[in-house]
């Protein structure tokens, strides 16, 4: 177990699509963790920004961004970009910060403008760049590759349609109390059916949208924490950062095969389950231990996979889980309390930082109606383009 660092304040702004520049959202996020911190903006001492790469240069060095809107005083400032995993990169540069005595107040950033509709490749020609040759040699978006994971489980394991549309009406059910999520309203499992196909089986309701947001937080030590005030802190015990290994059994973004595998060469762990494995063993806790769960449901069938993933249950047992309402609100292990990506929207940078905010919320009971009660222990988990995962386990 290393270090732990203490969450001194949580911020965010709503998710949407507000037609605002990235710096704006940002900015109010940092200053809402400041004022939940009880702290200036002179009293941080470092600034981790996550980077997008959506938004022009200032976009690709967010950390110097954030500290020259806030008003420069100084500060050491970093910027960090893992894709999808970029914010709990992001949180773990200022962990190693704190840990390491180079800072002892450290502000987190993400923020994001996203375009309307998928992610699509930046321009030109780069035959040598996997994520723009999916685009060109397969025509291939993002919920191509979700719709193949969930053809997968329902060849593997027999989920359903209806597995997934429930997977979309627990998570709006808890987003429609999440003043932070951009959408709020329940739906049906039947609205979900009528929605349109967009990569079969998967439907529009299926897939998480693209939406402005961001999140900020404030880390210190836990001896600056109670310099503070703060008697009891929420603190995060754990930060994992795994990366696949040979060969790659599973096609996953952006690649459009498998790996070659030398005859007689071992089945590797799968990446996903690495992830909240690397971060368990930090933390010294397992799945057993955990109040709640804050995942990546870029569509509803990977939100099952997480399950399996996180080790909640036996591969393959996902709908299983959710059938029984283990992962409902009111359930043994809630995940996605906060509404999970079907109610936010993917804001890249800022998504990872939004997750572990969630965590903080809970383990302090300040969630209001969607509290998880009794909360002690969450879990996230993220996995960004190009074989980065992460996960934060938050405690306490």
């Amino acid at each position: 177990m290393t270090g732990e660092v203490a969450v001194l304040g949580a911020g965010m702004h709503p998710w949407g699509k507000w037609g605002r520049g990235f710096v704006e959202y940002g900015t109010k996020a940092a200053r809402a963790a400041l004022a939940d911190a009880g702290l200036e903006w002179s009293a941080i001492q470092s600034v981790v920004g996550a980077n997008t790469v959506r938004c022009g240069y200032p976009g690709q060095v967010a950390g110097a961004t954030f500290a020259k809107a806030l008003g420069w005083q100084g500060a050491r400032v970093t910027s960090v970009y893992a894709a999808c995993a970029s914010g709990a990169r992001a949180i773990d540069t200022a962990r190693a910060q704190i840990l390491s005595g180079l800072a002892d107040t450290v502000l987190v950033v993400g923020s994001d403008a996203a375009p309307k509709g998928f992610f699509a490749p930046a321009g030109g020609e780069r035959p040598d760049d996997p994520d723009w040759l999916r685009f060109r040699v397969l025509g291939a978006t993002n919920p191509a590759y979700f719709a193949l994971w969930a053809r997968r489980r329902m060849a593997l394991y027999g989920d359903t349609a209806e597995d997934f549309a429930r997977v979309k009406v627990k998570n709006a059910a808890a987003g429609a109390a999440n003043p932070y999520a951009r959408y709020r309203s329940p739906v049906t499992a039947e609205e979900v059916a009528a929605s349109p196909v967009v990569a079969d089986p998967l439907r529009l309701l299926d897939i998480c949208a693209t939406s402005d947001g961001a999140a900020a937080l404030v880390l210190g030590s836990v001896a600056t924490a109670r310099r503070l005030g703060m008697a009891r802190p929420v603190r995060i015990r754990a930060v994992s950062s795994v990366s696949p290994t040979h060969p790659r059994t599973a096609l996953d973004l952006p690649d459009i095969a498998t790996d070659s595998a030398p005859p007689g060469s071992p089945v590797p762990d799968p990446f996903r389950p690495s992830i909240a494995r690397a971060a368990y063993e930090e933390a010294g806790l397992g799945p057993e231990d955990l109040s709640l769960a804050e995942v990546y449901d870029l569509s509803t069938a990977l939100e099952l996979e997480w399950y399996e993933d996180l080790g909640l249950c036996a591969p393959g047992e996902g709908a299983k889980l959710l059938r029984e309402g283990a992962t409902a609100p009111g359930g043994r292990i809630p995940v996605n309390p906060s509404g999970g990506l079907a109610s936010f929207g993917e804001a890249v940078p800022a998504q990872a930082i939004a997750q572990v905010c969630e965590l903080t919320w809970q383990l302090r009971e300040q969630a209001g109606e969607r509290q998880v009660p009794g909360a002690r222990a969450g879990i996230t988990v993220n996995q960004g383009l190009f074989g980065h995962g992460s996960s934060v386990v938050a405690v306490r």
